[in-house]
């Protein structure tokens, strides 16, 4: 059975709370999970100590199970110290898009003609 350490979404429309579980793959990201291992209030400030809560005892077990995290929990167990930082590649990095491209054509077009 594939496991995976996710987050579950909870909480009403437009006010996100995400329970971080550990779930069989094949399970809906809301539905049946095994074991809840923390919490993920995201409309807390960043600083707050009740933004992220971990159960790390029970986290470093699943993983030890052969449990994957998910990239989003992956994030918060790298901050905690609970795995290696891994390298990601976002090949879209600081490209812009197609109408900030035409704009900065048009403007380039428009001081060539000044001078």
């Amino acid at each position: 059975m594939a496991m995976k350490i996710r987050l579950a979404r909870g909480g009403s429309k437009k006010r996100p709370y995400y329970s971080i579980v550990a779930s069989d793959a094949r399970m809906p990201r809301d539905g049946r999970f095994i074991e809840k291992l923390g919490t993920y209030a995201p409309l807390l400030p960043k600083d707050s100590e009740d933004r992220i809560k971990l159960n790390v005892e029970r986290i470093q077990h699943w993983l030890s199970q052969g449990a994957q995290p998910t990239d989003r929990v992956a994030r918060f167990l790298e901050a905690a110290g609970l795995v290696a930082k891994t390298e990601r590649a976002n090949l879209k990095k600081g490209e812009p898009g197609k109408a900030s491209k035409d704009r900065a054509e048009k403007k380039a077009a428009r001081a060539a003609a000044a001078e």
